[in-house]
C-alpha cells in the first residue's frame, strides 16, 4: 500500500485502500480504453538535442535526410489514449546517447478473459470518482507537482532504516509512472515529451525506440501485462522494412540489444513477466529473435565501407550505409566500436557467423592503427580506418570503447584474451596520461587530451565518463564479489591499485551530483586542477564524505558551466554503483542510489502525471526543464536503480554483460563455430608496432 509520511492529510484507511486497487487495475484499464481513469501519463516527440556552442562539430545535428508530408492529428480511437501521427518535410536524424550536452495483472489478455464482476468495476469506479472530489467529498487529488512528488510515490521516511525491497518498488512505481504516461499520450511513438505530453515519431511507421529500450526492464519487473502490450505492438505495428536513416551505433545498442536482452530473460527467466508465445501452433517461433535477425540484417550494410569500419548510419529500407552527415564523413570511435556484444551474441545464438566475423573485423583495424599508451583518438574515417585527429578522451564519442573491451573478454569467459590485453593497456594509458587530482581537495579525475598525448590536460569530465569505476572494478573482479576474488592466485597488486581507483572515481561521479542545487549532476563538469597537473603518483586525501555546507571548500573543485548545467537522466553514475555495491559490499554506494532517485523524484516528476523529463539546468532550484524523457531513463537509469536495490542473485554480474544500453546479455564459450579471428601486431616495449601480420581471419 503507498503511503505519504510526509503528507499531512493522509488519507484515511479506506481511501489508501481504494487507492491501491486503482493503481491495480491501472494496467488492464489502459487496455481497455478507461480513460476515466485520471492517471496524467505522457508520451515520446523530438529526441533530445543535445547541441552545445563548444562542442562544434561533433555535436551538430544530423543533416535533414528524411521525407513525407509535415502534418499533425489528435484523435481518440475507441475512447482509449489519444494519438499523433507527425510527418515533417525536414525531419533528421536525432542526436544520441553519446553526444554530450511489482507484478503484472495477468497473461491473458482482456478479451480472452471469461467475464470481469460488474459489480467490482463498479465499485472501483465509484471510488475513484469519490477519491478525485468528484462527489465533493473529503478526497484529495493526487499532488501535481514535483514538489509533492513524495506523496504519489509513497516515499518511506529518512528517518527510519533502509527497507530495500520497500525502495525498489519506489523504483518500480516510478517506472510504472513514467511508461504509462507514454503509453496513454504517446503509444508507439518514438519520443516523448512529459510536459506538452506529445510524441513524434523518428520513421514514418516509428522504430520503436521506447517500446523496445523499455522490454527488459519491465521483465526484471515483472510487469507482465505491460510486456504484453509492448509485445502486441512489436508483432503487429513494427516493421523495419522503411526508408528511414538510423545512427547504426544506437540503432544496435537500443532496438537490436533490447530485442536480443528480451529474448534472453523470456528464456532463462520464464517466470518474470510469463506471456503466451506470439505465434501459437508454430513451434520454435520466437518474437524478439524474428524482429533481431531482420534488424540486424539490416544494419549490416553499415559494415560495406572500404576498410570494415561501419558508416555511422545506414538506410534501413535500401539497406545502405551513409556516412557520418558531420564530421568530415568520420565514423565515431566509440561508435564503431560498441556493437560487438550485441552482433557476437546474435551470431552465437543463430550460428551465422558473419555478424561476428564483421563486427570482430573493426576491432582489427583499430587496434591495427597503434594507438599510443591504448588510447585511441576519437574518430575513425570508414574509407580508410585510420583515426582522424587526435583527441583523446573517455566521455563522448571515446567511451564506450573502452567499455567494450573488457566486457568482450568477458562476454565470451575469457577466452578471447586480446580483449583483455587491450583494457589492460588502456588502464594503463588512463592512469599515465589522463589522471590528475583535483584542488583544493584532491579528488581523482580523469581529464581529456583534445590535441593528443602530448598536449594539454583539460580538466573536464563528461557525465559519460561515470562508467569508469564501475568498469575499472568489473574488470579488477571479473564481476566476483572484491572478498572472494581477493582469494585466487590471480589477484595482485594491479588489481589491488585498481579498485582503488575505482573508489576514488566513484566518489568524484558522486561529487558531480553533490556539487548541484537539485543533487543531479550536470552534463559536463570541470574542476581546479594545479599546474602542472599533478601526476597520478602524487599524494591525495579527500575527505571521505561531502560536507553538506554551501561554503564547504571541496564545492572549489567542482565548476559548471552554464552551458553544460543540464540533466538528461543519464545512466552511468547508478550503473557504476551497482557495480561498486554489489562488488565491495558498502552500502553507502546503495545510499548514494537513494539519494539520486530521491532527486530525481524530487526535481524531475512532471505535473498531472506526466512522468519525468529532462532537465536544461540542474542546478537551480525550481530546476528549467527541458520536456523529453529519454528511452535510456527506462531503459538504464531506472533498471541500474532497481537492480542496486535487489538482491544480488538477479542477474549476478559474473554470469551476465550489460551492454551500453544496460541491456543484459548471457556470458558464453566460444564453441567450435566461433574464434577470434584476428592477431595484434606485434609492439616495441613503447607500444608502437614494429612490424605487419596478416590478419586470421584474411
Amino acid at each position: 500500500m503507498l503511503r505519504d509520511p510526509f503528507d499531512i492529510h493522509r488519507k484515511n484507511a479506506f481511501q489508501a485502500t481504494a487507492f491501491q486497487t486503482v493503481q491495480q487495475i491501472r494496467t488492464t484499464a489502459a487496455h481497455v480504453g478507461a480513460a476515466a481513469i485520471d492517471m496524467s501519463f505522457n508520451i515520446p516527440k523530438n529526441v533530445p538535442n543535445f547541441g552545445a556552442p563548444h562542442r562544434d562539430l561533433e555535436d551538430r545535428a544530423w543533416a535533414a535526410l528524411s521525407r513525407g508530408k509535415e502534418g499533425a492529428s489528435r484523435a481518440f480511437t475507441s475512447g482509449v489514449q489519444s494519438k499523433l501521427s507527425h510527418y515533417f518535410d525536414d525531419k533528421s536524424l536525432p542526436m544520441y546517447k553519446d553526444k554530450p550536452y511489482g507484478h503484472g495483472y495477468g497473461t491473458r489478455r482482456w478479451w480472452r478473459r471469461k467475464r470481469v464482476p460488474i459489480i467490482i468495476v463498479a465499485l472501483v469506479s465509484l471510488t475513484f470518482l469519490w477519491l478525485t472530489g468528484f462527489f465533493g467529498g473529503s478526497g484529495e487529488k493526487r499532488p501535481s507537482t514535483s514538489k509533492s512528488a513524495w506523496s504519489w510515490l509513497g516515499m518511506p521516511s529518512i528517518h527510519k532504516a533502509a527497507d530495500w525491497d520497500q525502495r525498489r518498488q519506489r523504483v518500480v512505481e516510478a517506472f510504472e509512472l513514467s511508461w504509462d504516461a507514454y503509453s496513454r499520450y504517446a503509444w508507439g511513438y518514438d519520443e516523448y515529451h512529459p510536459i506538452a505530453k506529445t510524441g513524434r515519431n523518428m520513421a514514418p511507421k516509428g522504430l520503436g525506440w521506447i517500446i523496445i529500450d523499455s522490454l527488459d526492464t519491465m521483465m526484471l519487473m515483472n510487469l507482465t501485462s505491460r510486456v504484453e502490450h509492448a509485445r502486441e505492438w512489436l508483432s503487429k505495428s513494427l516493421t523495419w522494412d522503411q526508408d528511414q536513416d538510423v545512427n547504426t551505433f544506437e540503432t544496435t545498442i537500443r532496438m537490436l540489444g533490447g530485442l536480443l536482452s528480451a529474448h534472453y530473460l523470456s528464456n532463462e527467466y520464464p517466470n518474470l513477466a510469463p506471456v503466451v508465445d506470439d505465434d501459437h501452433g508454430k513451434p520454435g517461433e520466437d518474437l524478439y529473435l524474428e524482429k533481431a535477425k531482420d534488424l540486424a540484417d539490416r544494419l549490416m550494410a553499415a559494415f560495406e565501407s572500404e576498410s570494415g569500419v561501419p558508416y555511422a548510419s545506414v538506410n534501413l529500407g535500401k539497406m545502405k550505409g551513409l556516412p557520418s552527415h558531420a564530421d568530415g564523413g568520420a565514423s565515431s570511435t566509440a561508435e564503431a566500436t560498441t556493437i560487438q556484444l550485441e552482433f557476437k551474441y546474435l551470431a552465437k545464438l543463430t550460428g551465422e557467423t558473419n555478424f561476428w566475423e564483421k563486427a570482430e573485423k573493426v576491432m582489427e583495424v583499430v587496434d591495427s592503427n597503434g594507438a599510443k599508451g591504448g588510447l585511441v583518438p576519437i574518430y575513425l574515417h570508414p574509407a580508410t580506418g585510420e583515426f582522424r585527429g587526435s583527441n583523446i578522451r573517455l566521455g563522448s564519442r571515446g567511451d564506450s570503447y573502452y567499455e567494450y573491451l573488457i566486457k568482450q573478454y568477458l562476454q565470451t569467459n575469457k577466452q578471447e584474451p586480446v580483449y583483455e590485453e587491450m583494457w589492460d593497456e588502456a588502464l594503463e594509458g588512463v592512469r599515465r596520461h589522463l589522471i590528475t587530482y583535483t584542488e583544493p581537495t584532491g579528488y581523482t579525475i580523469i581529464g581529456e587530451r583534445p590535441s593528443g598525448l602530448d598536449g594539454h590536460l583539460h580538466p573536464k569530465m563528461d557525465h559519460l565518463v561515470c562508467f569508469m569505476p564501475g568498469t575499472i572494478a568489473l574488470g579488477a573482479t571479473g564481476g566476483l564479489a572484491e572478498a572472494e576474488a581477493r582469494k585466487l592466485p590471480s589477484w595482485n597488486k594491479k588489481k589491488d591499485d585498481e579498485m582503488k581507483l575505482a573508489r576514488e572515481l566513484m566518489q568524484t561521479c558522486w561529487g558531480m551530483y553533490k556539487a548541484m542545487a537539485t543533487g543531479l549532476a550536470a552534463e559536463i563538469t570541470h574542476f581546479k586542477i594545479a599546474e602542472p597537473p599533478r601526476p597520478e603518483s602524487a599524494p591525495h586525501h579527500p575527505p571521505a564524505d561531502f560536507d553538506p555546507n554551501p561554503q564547504a571548500s571541496w564545492r572549489q573543485d567542482f565548476q559548471i558551466q552554464p552551458n553544460d548545467a543540464h540533466n538528461l537522466q543519464r545512466p552511468e553514475t547508478v550503473e557504476s554503483l551497482l557495480y561498486m555495491w554489489r562488488i565491495t559490499g558498502d552500502v553507502k554506494y546503495r545510499e548514494w542510489g537513494w539519494e539520486m532517485f530521491e532527486s530525481f523524484v524530487n526535481y524531475t516528476a512532471v505535473e498531472d502525471g506526466g512522468g519525468f523529463t529532462s532537465l536544461s539546468n540542474a542546478n537551480t532550484i525550481p530546476p528549467l526543464t527541458k520536456d523529453n524523457m529519454e528511452s535510456f531513463w527506462l531503459a538504464e537509469t531506472l533498471k541500474y536503480l532497481y537492480l542496486l536495490f535487489s538482491p544480488n542473485d538477479l542477474l549476478p554480474l559474473d554470469k551476465v554483460v550489460f551492454n551500453t544500453e544496460a541491456h543484459p546479455l548471457p556470458r558464453f564459450d566460444l564453441g567450435r563455430l566461433f574464434s577470434t579471428g584476428w592477431k595484434r601486431k606485434p609492439r616495441d616495449a613503447h607500444g608502437n608496432i614494429v612490424g605487419k601480420i596478416e590478419s586470421a581471419s584474411a
